[in-house]
């Protein structure tokens, strides 16, 4: 940022500031309602799938100007704080629903106080807009004041040029924004329920980001309309929520009530669609699996973008990271060899670049000397760094909260502000008040791969375990050291990489922290954590992002494969497609999955693996949109224990920081089983190397005994479930590596 912006922003914060008129600070949470309505929490007994959802009890459709439902219909109460944003998407102040000061104010047209909103609900209401002839950018359709038909761009339906109109239908479901939108007549404006155009299939619209919670969200009527224009054009209807969106929420079972209740309101209106393909990136990809896991009768097809398997297994080496970098950084800032930034990559897993430019590296120094150490400015980053920079302060700190003021200071004090504490519901709350969380690493040796291939020694290996330690217990947490000088938003971290709430080295041996078995047992059962249940068509489509230290890693596809190939015996309806960045591959693989899904609705048996198009393969894809190659094996590797296969060869898959400390490659074990060191040591599980000296230093530092991967999740419960008879019938010979759980789903 130069030097000139930096000063108009502080220009400009200072006048807004100084007048009274920051609209953050003025659309405020300034007092917590309480939780008192009805728990309607879904009661469920083994896992989440097994149990029946009630029925629905509000009278769909919602009657445009009035309110939809503000309590969910399964999800729990309704959470507080919860920060409206409906101005924020276009649609004005929420409405008044208390005067006691709950929520957000709410101003008349002369800016006077006109009460308070508490669940930030909006009344239902159609909008219209057009593309803009020649282009792709998307205007409001005024009906008063209506554009010239030659400014509004022309699609081809059935073989007739009809006009790029587009009817918007937007209001609140369980207090999140809901949309519906598809293509409709210019002769049709003002009415609500034509569907001349609609090809009877619908598009549920999922979008990613990272979220702690408590905020309803937003999404733009021209970015939503923009971002599906191509099938739009084609007749496809789409519908989304801001409770969609894993920026807002987390919360797996709410963001489903919400997602049934979206299309209810859709299907109460227009009729049942032919299918319901679902499409979204990153936590919008992760959400498609989970809901298709935990749930029938909202998505038939699936399409992730840069997914994850779930957020809370990306939890185990996001919460890693900052342990890594505080022992790189500060404790072992002496040894050159983490300097290297290709060396800290074979502790990481993931990609280690030396040379990459990371905007934020001056920290780096700043805070070796807080630390008290030698500084040095970083020469490289690696994903951990570049693309986890300070997650883990806002993932699980209780007390660091939003940087932007949407809650008043009184109100930051009174939140645990954490992921977990966003699903205490489902966690449930430890002692102190503090929402169960499924983080730990106890027993962990980081560093074991790299010691059993010589990539660092025995000394180096002991020194890591012994000194990176674990976060301090959530009620000890304070709040990292920041500021924010000249009136700029972002701060300057002065305890980086969680300084503050590392664990330090008593009797010289820093403490591990256990994983909650409570919270494991509640993520498993309320379906937080993919389990590989997900018999339905799926085409995963991610660019390789590798080199750019992105946070959207390779191996996230694969890790996904092994819980399905795990829980089903095979993994032939999910296939695979990592395209260069250069190339977005989205709207072939829409016709591949339109064909798949007709095909399935021909069927007698309905099966999504004898349905699949035969052409639909896992595939790598150039810049230029070629399949450079494809097939079966193509993504074999080290994650599969395979020959390296084609594409792995042109696309690198890495790995992460629990598998180069021994773990399984699907990521999924949260507590593991533990044995002692000498029985380890009889186990192999140090490889080659010879460790009996140093037996007795490892069982100082690990009094209960080092991970046993082979035990699988001690932690996971009995789920009560088996695959279905559809897929065990798909059974290959060939099965690939258990991953370490699949005996407790067959307990």
């Amino acid at each position: 940022m130069s030097r000139r912006l930096l000063i108009l922003l502080f220009v400009l914060t200072s006048i807004l500031t100084a007048c009274g008129q920051d609209p953050l600070v003025k659309r405020q949470v300034i007092s917590i309602a309480p939780m008192d309505q009805e728990n309607l929490l879904l009661q469920v007994d083994k896992h989440i799938s097994l149990t029946p959802r009630p029925s629905e009890t509000f009278p769909f459709p919602i009657k445009l100007d009035e309110v939809g439902p503000a309590d969910s219909l399964y999800s729990g109460m309704r959470q507080y704080p919860f920060y409206c944003m409906t101005v924020d998407a276009g649609l004005g102040q929420p409405l008044v629903d208390n005067q006691e000061g709950y929520g957000v104010t709410v101003y008349d047209e002369n800016d006077e106080i006109m009460g308070y909103s508490k669940d930030c609900m909006v009344t239902s209401r159609i909008d219209y807009f057009y593309t803009l002839t020649g282009t792709d950018k998307i205007r409001s359709y005024d009906l008063n004041e209506p554009p010239a038909r030659a400014e509004i761009a022309t699609t081809e339906i059935d073989g007739k040029p009809v006009p790029e109109i587009f009817r918007l239908e937007r209001g609140s479901i369980n207090r999140y924004i809901y949309f519906i939108t598809m293509l409709v007549s210019d002769t049709s404006l003002g009415v609500r329920d034509t569907k001349q155009y609609w090809n009877n299939k619908l598009i549920y619209q999922f979008k990613g980001g990272a979220s702690i919670g408590f905020r309803q969200g937003r999404m733009g009527a021209e970015r939503l309309i923009n971002r599906r224009l191509t099938l739009l054009r084609q007749g496809y209807a789409v519908i989304a929520s801001s409770g969609n969106n894993t920026s807002y929420s987390y919360n797996m079972l709410l963001a489903e009530d919400t997602a049934r209740r979206v299309k209810a309101q859709f299907i109460s209106l227009y009729g049942d669609p032919l299918y319901t393909l679902g499409i979204g990136g990153s936590g919008g990809g992760l959400a498609q699996y989970l809901i298709a896991q935990n749930s029938t009768g909202v998505l038939d097809g699936l399409m992730p973008i840069y997914s994850y398997p779930d957020m809370v297994s990306q939890s185990i080496f996001l919460l890693d990271c900052d342990l890594l970098q505080h022992y790189f950084n500060v404790t072992d800032n002496g040894n050159s060899k983490w300097k290297d930034w290709e060396q800290r990559e074979n502790i990481e897993g993931m990609n280690g670049i030396n040379g990459f430019d990371h905007p934020y590296t001056f920290l780096v120094p700043l805070n070796q000397l807080f630390a008290g150490v030698w500084p040095s400015m970083p020469n490289g980053s690696s994903e951990c760094v570049y693309s986890w920079f300070i997650a883990a302060t806002f993932f699980y700190n209780p007390k660091q909260g939003f940087v932007k003021p949407y809650f008043s200071d009184e109100v930051k004090e009174q939140v645990n502000w954490t992921y977990w504490q966003d699903l205490a519901q489902i966690y449930g709350t430890d002692s102190h008040g503090f929402a169960r969380t499924t983080w730990g690493n106890e027993g962990v040796q980081y560093g074991l791969r790299a010691m059993q291939r010589g990539d660092i020694n025995i000394e180096e290996f002991i020194h890591l375990n012994q000194y990176i330690g674990s976060w301090v217990p959530q009620d000890k947490m304070r709040k990292e050291t920041a500021f924010t000088p000249f009136g700029m938003r972002f701060p300057i971290w002065l305890s980086l990489w969680s300084r503050n709430n590392i664990t330090e080295p008593k009797s010289h041996i820093a403490k591990r922290k256990p994983a909650d078995a409570q919270a494991i047992v509640n993520g498993y059962k309320y379906g937080q954590i993919f389990i590989g249940k997900a018999e339905l068509p799926i085409l995963e489509i991610r660019h390789y992002l590798e080199d750019d230290l992105n946070m959207h890693h390779t191996l996230a596809s694969f890790e996904t494969r092994l819980r399905i190939q795990e829980y089903q015996g095979h993994h032939d309806n999910q296939v695979v497609w990592i395209s260069h960045k250069d190339h977005t591959p989205i709207d072939k693989g829409i016709a591949f999955l339109d064909r798949w899904l007709m095909a399935i609705r021909a069927s007698e048996d309905k099966d999504p693996v004898t349905s699949k198009p035969a052409d639909l393969v896992d595939a790598c894809i150039d810049h230029l949109g070629k399949v450079q190659f494809e097939g079966e094996d193509v993504w074999d590797g080290e994650w599969n224990d395979r020959p390296l296969g084609k594409c792995s060869k042109v696309y690198p898959i890495y790995s992460n920081i629990r598998v180069q400390a021994g773990g399984p490659w699907a990521g999924s074990i949260f507590k593991c089983g533990r044995v002692p060191v000498g029985d380890a040591i009889k186990l192999g599980v140090y490889g080659n190397v010879s460790i009996g000296a140093y037996q007795v230093h490892l069982e100082k530092i690990f009094p209960d005994g080092v991970c046993d991967y082979g035990q699988g999740d001690i932690g996971k419960p009995d789920l009560g479930l088996t695959p279905s008879l559809q897929a065990s019938k798909h059974k290959r010979s060939n099965l690939l590596p258990l991953v370490g759980s699949k005996q407790e789903l067959e307990r």
